[in-house]
């Protein structure tokens, strides 16, 4: 399974990477693919990291939002996208897939 993982990065010490790698890893480990956001380089507008993630969303089966994802303007926009395309969605703590 393809899992696109969503959450708050902006504003947040070295851009939440390190929620975002572990729920990766823990994804990879389960034998799925972690479409994981925070390894893209730093250095690219807002406008151009949308539509990189965008892209990889809508490649994913599911999204997965990390704790505080409802403050994010981002990732609020990815789950909106995610519900269009009727992905799966699942918050932390809930049952991964």
């Amino acid at each position: 399974m393809k899992i696109y993982i969503a959450g708050p990065m902006s504003g947040i010490q070295d851009f939440n990477r390190f929620e975002f790698n572990l729920a990766a890893a823990r994804h990879h480990r389960n034998g799925h693919v972690a479409l994981n956001p925070a390894i893209l380089p730093d250095g690219l507008s807002q406008a151009e990291y949308m539509d990189i993630c965008l892209a990889m969303l809508r490649c994913a089966d599911v999204i997965y939002l990390l704790s505080g994802w409802e403050e994010s303007p981002g990732a609020r926009a990815e789950k909106a996208l995610a519900e269009k395309l009727e992905l799966k969605v699942i918050c932390q703590g809930e049952d991964s897939p």
